[in-house]
């Protein structure tokens, strides 16, 4: 199949993966919702990255002998229609068929997006139809205005929201019980205080 660029690939009736993975890589991020390409958000801030790197290292740290945790850039295939990178994906190790070099084909058993102004109304709402539609189990939303962590679980077909976690609650998960941490424990863990950087 012939590379496409950004522009060719917006005059498709409906965005596949297949279209999607043949594009010219112009150094931007897109997203396929509901076969439709989504250029996504500037890039992350220095607090987003480095809040998801402690996150990456918390959970390592209590649960990667029961799950494989993958941090974004990762194309998650929820179908071929439908392809999201979340900031950080969970696949429990008895799952690990749905794996492959492309990314993760089908729904992890967790998923967390760490928001901020450009992405908020994309994470709360966009992502959590989609994921509770696709059903992955459980949504974690970190929000970095307040640095909360909003706990959605599956029920059904749509998401209820658990909790709202806040600092030294400790998290805890049923899709995911080896998770222990709480938001200050990971906020004081940063290499730069947020309130320090503009």
């Amino acid at each position: 199949m012939k590379k496409k660029t950004f522009d060719e690939v917006m005059k498709e009736s409906s965005v596949t993966y297949e279209i999607y993975a043949n594009m010219i890589d112009d150094g931007n991020r897109y997203e396929i919702s509901d076969g439709v390409l989504e250029l996504m958000s500037p890039s992350p801030s220095f607090t987003h990255q480095t809040l998801c790197a402690e996150l990456l290292f918390k959970l390592n740290s209590s649960c990667r002998d029961e799950f494989i945790i993958v941090p974004s850039p990762i194309d998650v295939i929820l179908s071929d229609t439908e392809v999201r990178q979340p900031d950080l994906a969970m696949i429990h190790r008895s799952r690990i068929s749905i794996i492959s070099n492309r990314g993760i084909n089908g729904a992890p058993d967790l998923v967390a997006e760490i928001t901020s102004e450009h992405s908020r109304r994309r994470d709360k709402v966009k992502k959590r139809i989609v994921y509770a539609k696709y059903n992955v189990p459980e949504y974690w939303i970190i929000d970095l205005s307040n640095f909360t962590l909003e706990q959605y679980v599956l029920d059904g077909d749509r998401y209820e929201l658990i909790e709202v976690y806040a600092g030294e609650e400790t998290i805890h998960s049923k899709t995911v019980p080896c998770a222990s941490f709480s938001m200050n424990e990971i906020v004081q863990s940063l290499p730069v205080q947020p309130e320090m950087l503009d």
